[in-house]
């Protein structure tokens, strides 16, 4: 059975509930990034984060990394967004285009889709070989652990919603003067491909959930509860490799910060 069939999608919040645990989601993000950035504590830079966020097209990804972001400020941290390589980037390593994004240390970088479209996108639809598709799972995993090893929080997120709840958002988008424009020929044509993503999504995290950088799954099916747990786990693994390096992690109140 694969891992995406164990969650359960009939997770929700109301829109209270969303709001009290946001606020106080972003309150600790925002106090952990300026401890991370030197600005608060010892000054010393804390490990680079780098988030990465993968899941179902209307799933929710671009909302929740706006909540995500929205208490920091813009200086601290970048959103990258990462679409079909171009013609120049296809003429180099499918990990180079990559590069230039990524956080240093004190640093945090928030990518909208990533490095996992060599085994995604790209090899259902052709645009890799099977050599080169078969070979990118290898490769992923190696370069994760050296960036791992070098210090760097990797948070790996996938969005998962039903094929009912995709189409749904599908309808609505259409609809929807200022969001038609989210809605492309190609989410109809993936959606049309989904048993061949689905397995693709299988092998993937079969074969890259590593321990210095596992996935973390999201029922994503209501987007209240996802963008709550998606803030609440990016905290979670930043506080984890805050350990990991031997800098204190302060204790969590829920109200003696406000940035």
């Amino acid at each position: 059975m694969s891992r995406l069939d164990h969650l359960d999608l009939s997770l929700r919040l109301s829109h209270t509930e969303e709001l009290e645990r946001l606020e106080a989601a972003q309150r600790r993000l925002l106090h952990l990034r300026l401890i991370l950035g030197g600005l608060l504590g010892d000054g010393r830079l804390g490990p680079p984060v780098c988030v990465m966020f993968e899941g179902w097209d209307a799933s929710g990804k671009g909302g929740a990394i706006k909540r995500l972001v929205g208490r920091l400020d813009p200086r601290h941290v970048r959103v990258a967004q990462f679409a079909a390589p171009t013609s120049d980037e296809k003429r180099h390593h499918f990990l180079a285009r990559f590069y230039a994004n990524l956080p240093g240390w004190g640093g945090m970088a928030v990518f909208d889709r990533s490095w996992y479209g060599r085994v995604l996108v790209e090899r259902v639809e052709g645009f890799a070989t099977e050599e080169q598709w078969q070979r990118g799972y290898e490769e992923i995993v190696h370069f994760e652990r050296s960036l791992a090893l070098e210090g760097m929080v990797l948070v790996k997120l996938w969005l998962h919603i039903s094929p009912d709840e995709q189409l749904r958002r599908f309808h609505a988008r259409r609809e929807e003067p200022l969001k038609a424009w989210k809605l492309t020929d190609d989410d109809w044509r993936n959606r049309d491909k989904r048993p061949d993503y689905e397995a693709a999504v299988d092998e993937m995290l079969d074969r890259t959930d590593h321990a210095v950088a596992p996935w973390d799954l999201i029922e994503a099916e209501n987007k209240r509860y996802a963008r709550v747990k998606v803030i609440e786990t990016v905290i979670a693994r930043i506080e984890a490799g805050m350990r990991r390096h031997g800098m204190d992690v302060p204790p969590s109140t829920g109200a003696d910060f406000d940035g």
